[in-house]
C-alpha cells in the first residue's frame, strides 16, 4: 500500500498538524515503508501459532509477606477533623 503527497497533506490537515511542503515528499517516503511492512506482517501465515502472553516463558519470583512498618492507624485518626466508626468523614461534593 503506498499513499501520495495529496493524501498526506489531506491527513496533516486533518489532524491540525503543520507539516512543511520540503518535508512532505520524506514523509510520504517513511508512511508507505511503514504500511508496506504492515501489509507484510498482515501475509505471514499464523493459522498453527497460540498467542502469547508474554515472549518470556519465566515466572515471577515472589517473596514472603512481611510487615514492615508499625501500625499507626490510631495516629492518623487522631489528626483527623473527622472520624466516625475508624473512617474518615469528609464533606459531600456530589449532589
Amino acid at each position: 500500500m503506498s499513499v501520495d503527497q495529496a493524501e498526506i497533506e489531506k491527513i496533516a490537515q486533518l489532524a491540525r498538524i503543520r507539516v512543511a511542503p520540503s518535508d512532505i515528499a520524506e514523509l510520504t517516503e517513511r508512511i508507505t515503508g511503514i504500511l508496506d511492512m504492515v501489509d507484510q506482517m498482515q501475509a505471514v501465515d499464523t493459522a498453527g501459532v497460540e498467542p502469547l502472553a508474554s515472549p518470556l516463558n519465566a515466572s515471577q519470583r515472589l517473596r514472603e509477606d512481611q510487615v514492615t512498618e508499625t501500625d499507626r492507624h490510631g495516629e492518623f485518626q487522631g489528626i483527623a477533623p473527622a472520624t466516625e466508626s475508624d473512617l474518615y468523614l469528609v464533606p459531600k461534593v456530589i449532589d
